[in-house]
């Protein structure tokens, strides 16, 4: 004797799946910047955050880093005021957002809470990890789409 599934059953088992899988799209990302390479000098953060785009309201950027030592240079993370500062690394009136240690071992994670344009840089040795090392990159958060 088999079990019989009428489609009523099916209907509400598709749906279940339905739902399962968007929410799993809908929910917020937790986003290593740099990927593998992690938040160093050299690596081009412009580049990366295009090939990565789009980001979301309420995603993660987790900024990677080893611990400052005789081989290896320090980071930070600086956010940025606005546009003209961040292309111009100027560091005036940014807000640090990670020191040189709070990068280090799980990283420093950085919420993109606003839909709003986000200016991130390294602003060791006055700014030149940002304007020589390419650290730096923006974002824009895009409204995430949710199931009404």
């Amino acid at each position: 004797m088999g079990l019989r599934v009428g489609p009523s059953l099916m209907i509400r088992a598709a749906a279940v799946l339905l739902l399962a899988s968007f929410t799993r799209t809908a929910m917020a990302a937790r986003i290593i910047v740099g990927d593998d390479a992690h938040w160093t000098f050299g690596y081009n953060y412009t580049d990366w955050a295009i090939r990565r785009a789009p980001f979301y309201q309420n995603d993660t950027l987790v900024f990677m880093y080893d611990a400052p030592n005789s081989t290896t240079f320090p980071h930070n993370v600086y956010l940025m005021r606005n546009f003209r500062r961040y292309l111009a690394c100027n560091l005036r009136n940014a807000t640090l957002l990670a020191n040189v240690v709070q990068g280090v071992g799980s990283g420093f994670e950085y919420v993109l809470r606003k839909r709003k344009r986000h200016y991130f840089v390294c602003g060791e040795h006055d700014g030149l990890h940002c304007t020589a090392g390419m650290m730096k990159f923006a974002v824009h958060p895009l409204k995430r789409c949710h199931a009404a």
